[in-house]
């Protein structure tokens, strides 16, 4: 079966203004993040990608961009299975004042019961992406073979809830997976199990320095900002 990328979109400007965007519109690549949507054709330059999925988001497909104009042969698609949770009424809302919403502690410590109001839920979340996952490696190996590479541009929650799926851990421990923007995450799939080969790299470890203020022991809703 195919090996899968997943790339989380470059750093966005609802990440450096510490907002959840969800399927807010108009949210784009902040300087930085369109940096590293150009820095990644060459962190892929050896990589035989087959075809390109990604969510319709629109930093999404700034992400990509740069990749698809260096390989103008390469076939993209959009699939909303994999684009980012819907938070519902918390999008676009800041992450600090959420903080104090009792909802918050659920989302943190038993995201498998966490449905945000007017939203969906984690489990939801977790449940489309990985159809959606399944589907393609189906079909990418029909039209590529068993040993293609194909890649899906997603986000922060999405390419968690992937990884705690291929590594057959229960989604309330997903919280304990980190990728930051625009880092490069790889599954290798098998007929009987799937295998983790990348996490969240982002070609340096700019990101492993200690940052300039504590984040304490909860983890980022919707991924963070990553390295400043």
């Amino acid at each position: 079966m195919p090996t899968l990328i997943l790339v989380r979109h470059g750093r966005s400007t609802a990440n450096t203004e510490g907002l959840l965007a969800g399927w807010t519109p108009g949210v784009a690549l902040d300087e930085r993040g369109a940096a590293q949507a150009a820095a990644l054709p060459a962190r892929l330059a050896g990589v035989p990608v087959s075809e390109v999925v990604t969510s319709p988001l629109q930093r999404c497909q700034e992400t990509i961009r740069p990749l698809l104009d260096a390989r103008p042969g390469l076939r993209v698609h959009t699939d909303e299975r994999i684009g980012e949770c819907h938070y519902g009424d918390w999008s676009g809302r800041k992450l600090a004042e959420l903080n104090d919403e009792p909802l918050m502690q659920v989302v943190q410590a038993h995201p498998s019961a966490a449905a945000f109001p007017g939203g969906e839920s984690m489990r939801a979340m977790q449940t489309r992406a990985a159809e959606a996952v399944r589907e393609w490696n189906a079909r990418v190996e029909r039209d590529h073979g068993a040993d293609a590479v194909y890649l899906m541009c997603s986000h922060g929650d999405i390419i968690k809830s992937l990884v705690a799926d291929a590594l057959g851990l229960h989604l309330d421990l997903f919280q304990r997976i980190h990728v930051d923007p625009c880092s490069v995450t790889a599954i290798r799939y098998t007929r009987l199990r799937p295998f983790l080969v990348r996490l969240g790299d982002t070609g340096d470890l700019t990101s492993l320095a200690p940052p300039e203020e504590p984040h304490g022991g909860d983890a980022t809703v919707g991924g963070g900002a990553g390295a400043p």
